[in-house]
């Protein structure tokens, strides 16, 4: 029997790779105790903490914490419209730091050596988790076996881990047949590896686990709305059923099940990871698609012109890179955070949607906010101001243009035709 080399947490999951690690981490000589967050996945609970103990782990604590996910980390990220490369969501980032949080809380208490993880060494979640860990409790220590030569050289590949895993009667979902990885929670699934390495195979039907696809969809559309208070969704009314949702967690969970119906959400990308490779990554994230949408028109209605800009070009763009790169517990995300509920003061108002096919269809919006005005807007009266009165705005305007035009022909570059405008191409 291995000397006892310490007592270490496992984030565990249930899966291939954590069950795989749990089983080496005791050949290895540690005391494991099995640390599994309920964020919202659609798992056996029961069934996974009755196979880490099976397995060999001395302890399982399962933390519910679905409520501070959606309330700390979802919520907002959907005021701030984060997004990462313009198309994902960012539904794994998001848990990580909620799900490392809960685990040091569990360590600190069990008095544990280590904690301990499965992803690879090539991820993002890596970064992301053991940021999060030094972040939290700056003297943890951390095992990470895919980067320990003696485990990765062990399990040079996904097929060496479920030879370990029949070997150690470990029942896993993950088949030879179907060699894919997915992390799934409340926002979201993401399926990567495997066949879905080569870029240009098409995932099969049969992978999509949460939405149905878009073409099996319901022929009616549903409608909803969505009440936001600043910036915040408060209310969810299904204008078919006349069913409202008011909970913070209720909401998103109706959102799922609306979405998941209507086949809303799905992406198939190539990001570039934190650590500087490209990833193929699909994902299926079917409320925060509809809130974003919703999110996202309600602000033109009631946020200031300069206000978002500023938002868009910073906060927006600065918290998604947070937290794909996995900085949550850092000073510049607590700067960027404090900003956001100003932001959102004026983001009070109600959005009506269709849901239909894979679309998500703004059909209306409402607010008592004021910045809007149908007379000012309107083509067929006056209002606000006269017409004449954007004369001088033009020329005031134009003065810079002007200029530009008048130096370019004085060195000879001007002209008005298509070459001279365009250029050579």
């Amino acid at each position: 029997m291995p000397e006892n080399r310490g007592r270490v947490l496992l984030a565990y999951s249930g899966g291939l790779d954590t069950s795989c690690i749990l089983a080496w981490l005791i050949e290895q000589g540690y005391e494991v105790y099995a640390f599994m967050a309920d964020v919202g996945q659609e798992e056996d609970f029961k069934a996974a903490e009755a196979k880490a103990l099976k397995v060999g782990a001395k302890k399982f604590f399962l933390a519910d914490l679905k409520r501070e996910f959606v309330t700390e980390l979802i919520y907002p990220a959907v005021q701030a419209n984060c997004i990462y490369e313009n198309v994902y969501l960012l539904g794994t980032s998001l848990a990580r730091p909620v799900i490392a949080r809960g685990m040091i809380e569990i360590a600190d208490k069990e008095g544990c050596d280590f904690v301990s993880h499965g992803c690879t060494g090539k991820g993002n979640d890596q970064v992301r988790f053991e940021l999060a860990f030094y972040g939290l409790k700056p003297d943890i220590k951390v095992i990470a076996p895919w980067r320990i030569p003696e485990f990765y050289n062990r399990f040079a590949g996904r097929q060496a881990l479920l030879q370990f895993a029949a070997e150690k009667n470990i029942p896993v979902q993950q088949t030879v047949a179907k060699p894919w990885s997915t992390d799934e929670n409340l926002f979201h699934i993401s399926y990567e590896a495997g066949i879905l390495e080569d870029p240009n195979t098409t995932p099969p039907d049969d992978m999509w686990k949460l939405t149905t696809a878009p073409e099996n969809a319901p022929q009616e559309p549903e409608r909803i709305t969505i009440e936001f208070k600043g910036g915040l969704p408060v209310k969810v009314v299904a204008l078919q059923s006349g069913k409202e949702y008011t909970d913070a967690v209720d909401i998103f969970n109706a959102l799922n099940t609306f979405a998941r119906k209507h086949g809303i959400g799905r992406i198939d990308i190539v990001e570039n990871r934190f650590i500087g490779v490209k990833s193929r990554g699909c994902y299926e994230s079917p409320a925060a698609t509809i809130l974003r949408v919703a999110h996202m028109d309600l602000e033109g209605l009631t946020l200031d012109r300069n206000v978002r800009a500023l938002r868009d070009q910073f906060t927006t763009i600065a918290l998604s890179r947070i937290l794909y790169n996995g900085h949550f517990f850092s000073p510049e995300r607590e700067f960027i955070t404090s900003a956001i509920p100003t932001s959102q003061r004026t983001v009070n108002g109600v959005v009506k949607l269709k849901l239909y096919k894979g679309n998500t269809v703004v059909e209306g919006r409402y607010s008592d906010e004021g910045l809007y005005d149908a007379a000012q807007s309107s083509m067929d009266e006056l209002g606000g101001f006269e017409p004449t009165d954007t004369t001088g705005f033009i020329l005031i305007e134009s003065i810079r243009l002007k200029k530009w035009a008048q130096s370019k022909i004085a060195k000879g570059q001007g002209g008005v035709t298509a070459k001279d405008v365009y250029g050579d191409h």
